[in-house]
């Protein structure tokens, strides 16, 4: 029996929602507020794994769409929590408590639970991608899981060379300009991105397939105008100064191109 739709989705909130409590409770007792992005990471990928279990569409295409989710969640939790167990509070987030002042833990408590619901934002495209029932696999299945292979490993190479450059003392207070970072200055925002159209191809063909695109259309809007390159490069100019603003003259802000030499 096919669980309601506004079941399956108050599920999800409700675990979501349960996660972020839990961790709100460990960054207060831990003092870094980074624990929110692993949580956003492995939280997302949970969402969508249940979307695929709940899912109407093909077998076939619902364990290949929550094995994808699946891995993406666990790579970049992985990776975001190496950071935030060995290194400092990041400083957005130290700026958000200095900011919030004395009230710093309700507003971090809203936040944490704000995230619990771009969880389940940003994991629709699995739901109407789980509802496929095209016969498996299909050419835009194939597509979709090339688009995959290609972000994931274009976001998996630029953390390394990031965390390489950040793990070597003598670059400390310089600019990452090596490998990827030479072409865009935050090439694993836009690997993550372009990652969330390979659910729209995957997806495209069942009931209401057009909807995938809101995953990376929104996805854009955070990376650009909210909370991924503007808090970063504001951090990034205080910690950085002038070296950092002759990178943003120099190198792309989104989109890999080849440096500007001023």
């Amino acid at each position: 029996m096919t669980a309601p739709t506004w079941l399956i989705w108050l599920g999800a909130w409700v675990g979501t929602s349960t996660l972020m409590l839990i961790l709100w409770e460990v960054q207060r007792r831990r003092r870094n507020a980074g624990i929110v992005d692993v949580a956003w990471s492995f939280g997302t990928a949970l969402v969508g794994i249940a979307f695929c279990v709940f899912g109407t569409g093909d077998v076939g295409r619902r364990v290949l769409l929550g094995s994808l989710i699946g891995i993406w969640g666990v790579r970049l939790g992985t990776h975001l929590w190496r950071r935030v167990a060995n290194e400092a509070e990041d400083g957005r987030y130290r700026d958000l408590r200095e900011k919030w002042g004395e009230q710093q833990q309700k507003w971090l408590f809203i936040f944490f639970q704000i995230q619990a619901s771009w969880a389940l934002i940003f994991a629709s495209p699995i739901f109407f991608a789980a509802r496929n029932d095209q016969p498996f696999p299909s050419a835009l299945d194939l597509l979709g899981v090339g688009i995959w292979i290609v972000a994931i490993t274009g976001e998996a190479i630029a953390d390394r060379q990031l965390s390489r450059f950040r793990r070597d003392p003598q670059n400390r207070g310089q600019v990452c300009r090596r490998g990827l970072w030479a072409w865009s200055r935050h090439p694993n925002y836009f690997f993550e991105w372009v990652h969330w159209f390979g659910y729209v191809a995957i997806g495209w063909a069942a009931p209401w397939g057009a909807l995938t695109l809101l995953g990376p259309m929104v996805m854009l809007l955070f990376l650009l105008k909210v909370t991924g390159i503007p808090p970063t490069e504001a951090q990034a100019l205080r910690s950085r100064g002038e070296s950092y603003r002759r990178y943003q003259s120099e190198v792309s802000v989104f989109f890999p191109l080849p440096p500007r030499r001023i």
